[in-house]
Order: structure tokens, then C-alpha cells, then sequence
């Protein structure tokens, strides 16, 4: 029997695009308390099945799939633009594929106006009556209402018909930038892009024992299995190793270790990885918000993919791709690396010189380079401990060379050398992991 969390989100699931929900309804629908229907509707939102607009409510809209990211719906163009809606809100879960700036005379205007898109002008009522009836939808700039008749239109084609106090070049940069941040987040690997669905996962169940586990490790070639019980709840991973010479009808309830860690299908891979890396963890299980299995992630799979995204172009620049690109090497030795970075406004803190948050971040690439360029595999980063010794003005150049202090089988120590202007700045000492596949 799936739970009351569960059975919110397969109503919330199975109601048509568009429809707009509240807390107070799905309580009434499902029988259950406000308190659980506010929260699987939160678990919802995160899941992109719904979106809450202030003053409008919250409608579901239609999952976006990886392929889709940079694609806005009109709800969240509401909440970007911090807009009111004026009419056409049946139509606020459909995606723009394009907007235009409607500052040129209506007829060159209406020329690039199509349906599915977005059309950005003032107060000019022709104009957003004649985009509406191209099938285009309207946002009105500078806080200006429209006409009643035009607010009538909007309903009756379900085109949303929108108002917002910004001006029009501000509001173009606040949807470009929106775009922007979203094609980001397309290159960004989730947990749900790697891991192996429950349909071909092999688990075993809470009441086997463990000659069942030595069976199926023999049967598959596999050595970890997550534990479940008749739920589907994980309760926990078992190994080959952990059953050798144990009695066959020992039963896995007193063999399974309750503390698991399980990742979600909208975490970040990178995020689980490091789990994975540090806790030696070979395989991970993926749960719902109720710990029911919905999958797995194995290491092999998780390293496989973390190689392959380094290898891919980036569509987007991050925070800290900005800060790297101002990063160039400048030697590489059996003990030493040396690296320069020029300092530019964009890395300073309020006072005017070079933000600590960002120094460490150099030198954390840079370490991570140091290490790339002298030993084979992959390393992250377990600890840092950085030592600030000066400020650091902006636009001028700091020195940073790596020496590796001592390299074992699986750890790696580094020491790091900040010089601005001739003078000690920073130094820090690091240690790096190897992540085996």
C-alpha cells in the first residue's frame, strides 16, 4: 500500500497540464492532513511536475526534459519578471520558444511574430491584440494594464497576457539570463542521467538469508545488492563479503548495516560521487522521498560519467569557470608545479581586494592541475587548510607553485606557494584522494 507522500504525488502526477491545485483541495481530494498535501506538493515543485506564481497559484506544468532545459515556461516568466497576470493563465504552462522586442512600427513588427512566442512591448494595445491572435503571448513593460477586451482575448485563446513594472531592455536580460543559467544546468549531471532503474537493478529482500546472496552473487557476477523490504524501502547494501562464512540461513536482517547512504534522483552527481569516493562506497542505492528503491548508482558507472563531462564542451560559464579561465600553467616538474593568475575586478570582496573565498578556489584548481599533469587517475580534493597572510589588490598577478610533499598509494600531500608582488600572500596545504574506479 503506497503511502499518503506517495499517493500525493501520483494525483499530482495524473493531473492534466494547466490545472491549477492548492494545499486545500488535494487535502479534501485525498483525505489527508494540509500539513502532508503542503509537503508532497513542495516535493512536487523540486520534481518540476508544478509551479507556484504569486497571486495566480500553483498550476502543474509539464516536466521539462533534459533536451527542453533552456526552454521557459510562461509561469516562470511570471516569477522572473515579477509580473501580474492579467489573462490567459490556462495557457502559463506552455513554453516560449522565442521572444521578441516589439520596438519597431506593428507591421515589421508582426513579421517575427509566431505562435509560441513571447512578445515584449509597452503600452500599445494593437500590438497585443494582433500577437495574441498570431498565437503569441504578451508582456506588457513599464507597469501598464490593458484593455479590457484584449484581457478577454487572452482567456478565450489561453495565451498568457502579462504586466511588469520593468522596462523592456530590463526585462529581455532578466529572460536572457534566465535562458542562460538554465543551459547551465542542462550540462550539469543528475543522479536520474546515470543510474541503473529499479526494473534492471538486482536487489534482495529483507527475508532472504545469506546462501540467497552468495547465490546471486555466483548467478550475476555482482557483489554489492541494496536490501529491501516488502515496501520496496531500503534498509540497507550487503556484500558477498559480508555473508562469506556466515551460516547460509543466516537472515539478512542480522547481517545488513542500517546505516546507508542513498542519494535522489535530482541530486547532483558530483555531490553523490564524493560521497561515493570517500565513504568507499562500491554502490549506492536511489530512493523517493519515502526510501523506496527507484535505482541504483554504481562507482564504475559514476566515474565513467564524471570522465566523460570533462571531456564534453561547456555550454555556459560557471562562477568558477570565470574565475579559471584568468588561471594559466606555467611548468610542470616531478615535484612542482607553477601557475599565474591575473586578478580582475570581478574576484574582489567589498573592500577592495582579492575576495579569500576565491584565492582558495585558485589555489584548488590549481592543486587539482598539479596533480592531473603528475600521476595517473582521478583525484579529488579530501581537506584544505589555507593561511591568508596579506590582502591581495586586484588587477595585478599572484604566483602560485605546488610541491607535492608526500604521495601514498591513495592520498596525495601538497603544499602551495602564494606570491603577489614579490611577497609571500597565502600559503596552504592540501591533501587529494584517489577516486579508483
Amino acid at each position: 500500500m503506497a503511502t499518503k507522500h506517495v499517493q500525493i504525488l501520483k494525483y499530482i502526477e495524473d493531473l492534466p497540464v494547466g490545472e491549477k491545485i492548492s494545499v486545500r483541495q488535494v487535502a479534501r481530494a485525498l483525505g489527508v492532513s494540509e500539513g502532508t498535501a503542503y509537503r508532497a506538493i513542495k516535493e512536487a515543485e523540486s520534481l518540476g511536475l508544478v509551479s507556484t506564481i504569486e497571486r495566480v497559484g500553483t498550476i502543474r506544468i509539464e516536466k521539462k526534459r533534459r533536451e527542453t532545459m533552456e526552454m521557459l515556461t510562461f509561469a516562470e516568466v511570471v516569477s522572473i519578471v515579477d509580473g501580474v497576470v492579467l489573462g490567459g493563465r490556462e495557457g502559463l504552462h506552455k513554453r516560449l520558444n522565442k521572444f521578441v522586442i516589439g520596438a519597431m512600427k506593428l507591421d515589421d513588427m508582426m513579421k517575427y511574430v509566431e505562435p509560441g512566442n513571447l512578445l515584449i512591448v509597452g503600452n500599445r494595445d494593437e500590438a497585443h491584440r494582433m500577437a495574441l491572435l498570431a498565437g503569441a503571448a504578451v508582456l506588457i513593460t513599464g507597469g501598464f494594464d490593458a484593455k479590457e477586451q484584449t484581457k478577454r482575448l487572452a482567456d478565450e485563446l489561453k495565451l498568457p497576457l502579462i504586466s511588469c513594472s520593468y522596462d523592456t531592455f530590463t526585462v529581455a536580460s532578466m529572460i536572457n539570463r534566465a535562458i542562460y543559467d538554465n543551459l547551465i544546468k542542462k550540462e550539469i549531471l543528475r543522479v536520474e542521467d546515470v543510474m541503473i532503474p529499479r526494473d534492471r537493478t538486482i536487489y534482495v529482500s529483507l527475508s532472504d538469508d545469506a546462501g540467497a546472496v552468495m547465490r546471486l552473487s555466483q548467478e550475476t557476477g555482482h557483489h554489492h545488492f541494496p536490501v529491501v523490504d516488502a515496501d520496496g524501502v531500503v534498509h540497507g547494501v550487503v556484500s558477498s563479503r559480508d555473508v562469506i562464512g556466515r551460516d547460509p540461513a543466516t537472515p539478512l536482517r542480522e547481517i545488513v548495516r542500517p546505516e546507508v547512504t542513498c542519494a535522489r534522483p535530482h541530486y547532483t552527481l558530483a555531490a553523490s560521487a564524493h560521497a561515493m569516493v570517500w565513504d568507499g562506497i562500491h554502490l549506492m542505492p536511489v530512493v523517493d522521498g519515502e526510501r523506496r528503491l527507484v535505482g541504483v548508482l554504481t562507482r564504475k558507472d559514476v566515474l565513467k560519467a564524471m570522465q566523460t563531462l570533462q571531456k564534453q564542451p561547456q555550454v555556459g560559464d560557471t562562477f568558477d569557470d570565470l574565475m579559471f579561465a584568468h588561471l594559466s600553467d606555467e611548468s610542470f616538474g616531478r615535484a612542482e608545479a607553477r601557475f599565474s593568475a591575473r586578478i580582475v575586478p570581478q574576484m574582489s570582496n567589498r573592500f577592495g581586494v582579492l575576495s579569500n573565498g576565491v584565492l582558495t578556489n585558485l589555489i584548488l584548481e590549481a592543486a587539482r592541475r598539479a596533480l592531473k599533469g603528475a600521476f595517473r587517475g582521478d583525484y579529488e580534493i579530501e581537506d584544505a587548510h589555507v593561511f591568508y597572510l596579506r590582502p591581495i589588490s586586484i588587477d595585478g598577478r599572484i604566483d602560485i607553485a605546488v610541491a607535492f610533499i608526500d604521495a601514498g598509494r591513495k592520498t596525495v600531500q601538497l603544499e602551495a606557494d602564494v606570491q603577489a608582488e614579490g611577497r609571500r600572500a597565502a600559503k596552504a596545504y592540501v591533501r587529494a584522494h584517489l577516486w579508483e574506479g
